[in-house]
């Protein structure tokens, strides 16, 4: 009996961090920290950074605004999900719906207490992104065009958060976010192809879904052309160490993907299309730590 009770619990864990994408929060704290310490307060000492007790709950309220978005966004697109998603659905709902209300307003109070740590302007500004979050799971998401903007704006926040706090405005800080926006955009379109299925059922209006998968095709492509330009930019405007490497490879991915895009019409095409764009983000987080590799090494050692 005892045995059966802790492979439930197991099992319980598992579908509570597979709703919070408990991957995609670790990935974006280790964003938020590798951002804050060799771009945005390159110019401060490592310990600074990393032991800034406001940095620090700061990326933990955003995290538990983010894990508290996808519970809310899990919780309205249920339906959506079993179609789209039936493996990870069938995972997702070992935890009830009750639960995961539950978890979704502790997580939101969390996020507020640990704002509160930082300023009264952090906890307005949580307040009014958990606010968002959930107009955006709950209304939003079904409007044209509009679900796709908010989408990628409250992607890309957690990054805006810590921007704000070290009021860095280069302009290659700049560039480097519209190139990260243009990705997480196609993301979301891609998204939108992959999923066409369940936004018919659920009466979403998609772009696919409105005008077509030739149009979401040639909105991609020019996203991807788009891309083009910061990575341009990046390369030969400024100093980005081996990280230029990382662009060059980005290019050849985007090329790859701009194909491939070309003849997809089955649904694991648009998923392999997806991955290829999360690779690019995730590797490019990673790819931070290569702009100046001697500073990395003279900092951690």
């Amino acid at each position: 009996m005892a045995s059966t009770a802790n492979k439930r619990l197991l099992l319980k864990i598992l579908s509570l961090f597979s709703v919070v994408r408990g991957y995609n929060i670790l990935v974006v704290v280790i964003a938020q920290y590798l951002t804050s310490a060799f771009i945005l307060a390159h110019d401060k000492p490592l310990r600074d950074v990393l032991f800034d007790p406001n940095l620090f709950f700061l990326i933990l309220a955003s995290s538990s605004t983010i894990a508290a978005g996808y519970i809310i966004n899990n919780f309205y697109d249920s339906e959506k999900d079993l179609i789209n998603r039936p493996k990870k659905t069938m995972l997702d709902r070992v935890v009830s719906q009750r639960t995961k209300l539950s978890v979704y307003f502790i997580l939101n109070f969390a996020a507020i207490f640990f704002a509160s740590y930082v300023s009264f302007r952090a906890v307005v500004f949580f307040s009014i992104y958990i606010f968002v979050i959930w107009l955006y799971s709950h209304r939003l998401k079904k409007i044209l065009f509009l679900g796709n903007l908010v989408a990628s704006i409250l992607t890309i926040t957690p990054f805006f958060i810590v921007f704000v706090y070290y009021k860095n405005f280069e302009t290659v800080i700049f560039i480097h976010a519209t190139f990260l926006y243009l990705m997480i955009v196609m993301r979301e379109l891609v998204k939108d192809l992959e999923n066409m299925q369940g936004d018919l059922v659920q009466n979403y209006r998609t772009i696919p879904l409105v005008y077509g998968e030739k149009w979401s095709k040639f909105c991609l492509a020019v996203c991807a052309l788009m891309a083009i330009i910061p990575i341009y930019l990046l390369i030969t405007r400024f100093e980005t160490g081996y990280m230029n490497y990382y662009f060059y490879t980005s290019l050849v991915l985007l090329i790859i993907f701009l194909l491939m895009l070309y003849f997809s019409k089955a649904k694991w095409q648009y998923l392999l299309l997806h991955n290829i764009l999360k690779l690019i983000i995730v590797v490019g987080v990673f790819s931070i730590l290569l702009i100046d590799i001697d500073e990395v090494i003279n900092r951690v050692f």
